[in-house]
């Protein structure tokens, strides 16, 4: 089973802060850590990356295929347990559930198929291509338009560099346009991707819709992440687009590619528009 290679700048945020400690055949422990955070919560693909790791080494299977997560209600800095149940094991691909609990509450509720990768074998046909962009310095960093915006920087923002293109229409869409956001990713440390940080990365760019539609909070209600292909180093480049706000729900369609020109991971989640306070 792989983790993600620790960069130059030494310690990999990712790979200490979503540690897990086997407990007995289906538990797990870990430590939330606030330096993942947006406002007071942790961030969505953060607490999936904790739960897959328990997934992957309940199942013994390094690939999480298929991760859906529905997000009961947010957990706090500070320890939590992870259950982790098997549902249909299989020689190729194996079925989990799991639950992430703090204080005795359910705050994730999680399905999840995995398997290997590198075994898999079948047809292959890809009729997308990846967003063609400027190369990262020749963008602009999310901290930076955020700034200029007068907006808020999440904490999380400083475990990434976030770079979107200079004539982004992030921030700025015409109504009757789909909501979009397209830029280029990677772990500010120098950790490389994986497939088990793709769930990070999946959830990690901002909501589409922010700064063209007032909202002060954009919390998911939940995430499926499908991961196609293990990821090459370098920076990734992600590509999100909501094309349904309805009554204060949106849905965003994600696609994640490596620095080889590859699909790694799709991902679709569905969250809620709460206003500004």
């Amino acid at each position: 089973m792989t983790s993600p290679a620790k960069g130059d700048a030494g310690e990999s945020a990712f790979l200490t802060d979503t540690t897990v400690t086997r407990v007995d055949e289906r538990t797990w422990t870990a430590d939330v850590n606030p330096r993942w955070n947006i406002g007071n919560n942790p961030n969505g693909g953060y607490l999936l990356a904790i739960a897959v790791r328990a997934m992957q080494e309940a199942a013994g299977r390094p690939d999480p295929l298929s991760t859906t997560a529905h997000y009961l209600s947010p957990p706090t800095a500070g320890p939590v347990t992870v259950e982790v149940d098997m549902v249909k094991p299989g020689r190729s691909y194996v079925n989990v559930t799991a639950r992430v609990v703090q204080d005795g509450r359910e705050r994730v509720r999680l399905l999840g198929v995995l398997g290997d990768l590198e075994a898999q074998k079948g047809p292959t046909r890809v009729a997308a291509r990846p967003p063609v962009l400027p190369d990262p310095d020749q963008c602009v960093s999310m901290r930076e338009l955020s700034e200029a915006a007068g907006r808020p920087v999440p904490q999380i923002m400083d475990r990434f560099d976030l770079m979107l293109p200079r004539d982004t229409t992030w921030g700025r869409v015409p109504e009757d346009d789909p909501l979009s956001v397209t830029g280029w990713i990677r772990f500010r440390d120098g950790t490389q991707p994986d497939q088990r940080s793709l769930v990070t990365f999946a959830d990690a760019f901002p909501p589409t819709l922010i700064g063209s539609i007032a909202a002060g909070w954009v919390p998911t209600l939940e995430l499926t992440v499908h991961v196609r292909a293990r990821p090459a180093p370098g920076w990734m480049l992600g590509t999100f687009v909501t094309r349904f706000l309805m009554d204060g729900l949106l849905e965003e369609d994600g696609e994640l590619w490596d620095s080889s020109g590859r699909p790694v991971a799709l991902s679709r989640q569905l969250a809620l528009v709460l206003d500004r306070a």
